[in-house]
């Protein structure tokens, strides 16, 4: 990937038609944070806007505020994919399976996938977008950005859990299912960077490597030690 002026050069891929398709769909809709899409220039490489501003991960945690703010950000992108038909042929770059096909998800939204300019956020990195469901979706959401990881406080990071699913507006039958959810959904990111470390496959045997797997194993962990704090946050 590299910048070109007020634009992002990436490597086109057999899911770009599909994912550009959905990126334009989003924007149509007039939801925030979704970058432009400029197609392709004459070396193949799919063109997109650059969005200015501090990735996530580099900015201080979000505040309960924030949280909420980012939960009902969520809420908006997954309302305006419910009508996408996916354009005839498309394709998906799918590394963990979701739990079904409601409709058409980010599939990453995580700290460093959002860029933030003040008032303004975008999220970025949309190429691994493929059919899922809301509640898998926002459990990853619900995840990394609290963040809910080892040695974390379930007295701290309970009324950050539920400033997220407050919102996004989740109903009684999602707040449910959520705690559950979480743990699998943090469970998969383990498993696929094991996974690719015995296969050797990349980026998932590199990420294993710089210890990324002991990171995703312990938050699973501390999710599934925590079940009835989260079922209690959220009631």
């Amino acid at each position: 990937m590299v910048r070109s002026g007020d634009t992002v050069r990436k490597p086109w891929t057999p899911a770009t038609p599909a994912v550009h398709a959905f990126l334009r769909h989003l924007r149509g809709k007039g939801v925030p944070g979704v970058p432009a899409v400029h197609g392709r220039d004459e070396q193949g490489r799919q063109v997109l806007e650059y969005v200015p501003g501090e990735q996530g991960l580099s900015a201080p945690p979000m505040t309960v505020a924030e949280l909420r703010r980012l939960g009902t950000m969520v809420r908006a992108l997954h309302d305006a994919s419910a009508d996408f038909v996916p354009p005839p042929g498309a394709r998906w770059e799918v590394a963990i399976p979701p739990d079904g096909a409601e409709l058409v998800c980010h599939q990453d939204l995580a700290p460093w996938n959002l860029i933030r300019d003040g008032e303004t956020w975008t999220f970025i990195d949309w190429d691994a977008a493929a059919p899922g469901t809301r509640l898998w979706d926002l459990a990853y959401v619900a995840q990394t950005f609290p963040p809910l990881v080892a040695g974390g406080d379930p007295r701290a990071d309970g009324p950050r859990l539920r400033a997220v699913v407050d919102g996004y507006g989740l109903d009684a039958a999602g707040r449910d299912a959520l705690p559950e959810l979480l743990v699998r959904r943090t469970r998969a990111m383990f498993d696929l960077l094991e996974n690719g470390a015995r296969s050797g496959t990349l980026p998932w045997a590199r990420l294993w490597a710089e210890g990324h797997g002991v990171h995703w194993g312990g938050a699973a962990d501390y999710l599934a030690g925590h079940l009835p704090e989260w079922r209690s946050a959220l009631r």
